[in-house]
């Protein structure tokens, strides 16, 4: 069985969407499938070849969107350089560090990966497999 998608609470869906828009195009997502109710946007589904897996909503009971301790999603990119351009794009769209672009050889020998907090808090990273 495989994971359909996941999705993330976010407070400000204007500030999230400018977010993700950023820092998921360097891994080849894009916005395809936004919600409305009412006129508002109150989801967005990221992906590729029009299937989301990865969706940022406000939460549907209406209380205040919260990360997890210990949670993060990680995206795979297909080398380095794009783990980088994610890194960048996400502190240029108000993230922050959470763990720079380099090895992580304590997963692997090639393991390359680079770990931001979104707007809301929510630990997101980047990662390459890939020998280079």
């Amino acid at each position: 069985m495989a994971i359909d998608h996941v999705s993330v609470g976010v407070t400000n869906m204007k500030r999230s969407k400018a977010f993700y828009d950023a820092a998921l195009a360097p891994l080849g997502m894009a916005p395809v499938y936004p919600v409305e109710i009412n006129g508002q946007l109150v989801g967005v589904g990221y992906g590729v070849q029009g299937m989301p897996s990865f969706w940022i909503q406000l939460p549907i009971n209406g209380q205040k969107a919260s990360m997890g301790n210990g949670v993060h999603i990680a995206f795979r990119a297909d080398k380095r350089a794009s783990v980088d351009a994610f890194f960048l794009a996400a502190l240029e769209q108000g993230g922050t560090e959470d763990g720079r672009p380099g090895l992580r050889t304590e997963y692997h020998p090639d393991y390359y990966g680079a770990f931001v907090r979104d707007p809301d808090g929510n630990k997101i990273e980047a990662c390459s497999h890939g020998h280079e």
